[in-house]
């Protein structure tokens, strides 16, 4: 038996909905919004191999997308190190998104799924962003670590059922 190599989630979204900043570990995903409007703003972390670190421990981020997508539009893909692996979406109208994940969440693997909050590099004065955020302030961003997930956010998953689904 093969072990599961995607994942594949469809997220339907009533008006004003989020799915909080969290991100995709190691993964390659393929997002499209499949009807109606929804607002992305993803980021990247400054320098994957070492983080840039705040004094309370937030890691510096570079806003990648910020921007209002309408159906139909160009699949998005994310990569592991770069293209906003870390974003939220907030829903403009009722929408609908398809993810396809590769390879999918797997805590033992490392890839679990971490949510984090938001504050302005202006919130921590005298942190190392001068040099990595020169007179772009508004480009950069930290990005703290939550534990656990925001308790107002569910995700309800199905196994699927369906045919066998056989390589070649």
């Amino acid at each position: 038996m093969l072990d599961c190599i995607l994942q594949i989630g469809i997220f339907c979204l009533p008006r004003a909905a989020v799915i909080p900043l969290h991100n995709h570990p190691g993964m390659t995903v393929f997002s499209k919004l499949l009807f109606g409007s929804m607002h992305i703003r993803s980021f990247d972390w400054v320098d994957s191999s070492e983080q840039i670190r705040s004094s309370n421990g937030a890691c510096l981020a570079k806003l990648n997308t910020d921007s209002v997508m309408n159906a139909p539009c160009e699949t998005s893909i994310l990569y592991p190190a770069a293209g906003g692996n870390m974003h939220c979406f907030t829903a403009v109208t009722p929408c609908a998104v398809l993810d396809v994940l590769g390879p999918p969440y797997d805590g033992p693997e490392g890839r679990d799924c971490k949510y984090y909050t938001e504050a302005s590099c202006s919130s921590f004065p005298g942190d190392a962003t001068a040099s990595a955020a020169p007179g772009d302030n508004d480009r950069y961003a930290w990005l703290e670590e939550m534990q656990g997930k925001p308790d107002d956010f569910n995700v309800r998953g199905e196994e699927y059922k369906g045919p066998k689904i056989v390589g070649y």
